[in-house]
């Protein structure tokens, strides 16, 4: 178990998808641009969810949960900078949305 303390320094924000494309030589990565609202622009981020998102532009435009106060992390070459929270695999996985739009790099709480 982690203390409440340890669990608050976890940041989650939606972030909207601009861009999601498949990593060439790779079954199960995606790189996906995602607009966190921040100043520097949208990050990249690299996520192994192929298998449930057949064709990756059903992705654009989404808004997603993404933890994102992680250390930029290279995958199979390509830096991510940030980490999709989603829940369950196989036929119960599903992506964190929220129920109306809201601001990119609105926080979780």
């Amino acid at each position: 178990m982690i203390s409440i303390d340890e669990f608050s320094k976890i940041e989650v924000s939606v972030g909207t998808v601009k861009t999601a494309e498949k990593v060439p030589e790779t079954d199960k990565l995606l790189r996906l641009t995602v607009d966190f609202g921040e100043e520097a622009g949208p990050r990249q981020i690299v996520s192994g969810i192929s298998m449930y998102v057949p064709e990756p532009e059903w992705l654009i435009g989404k808004q997603l949960a993404f933890v994102t106060n992680l250390e930029p992390r290279t995958i199979k070459g390509v830096e991510s900078n940030g980490m999709l929270f989603a829940v369950g695999n196989g036929d119960t996985f599903a992506f964190l949305t929220p129920h109306k739009e809201v601001p990119p790099g609105t926080k979780a709480h």
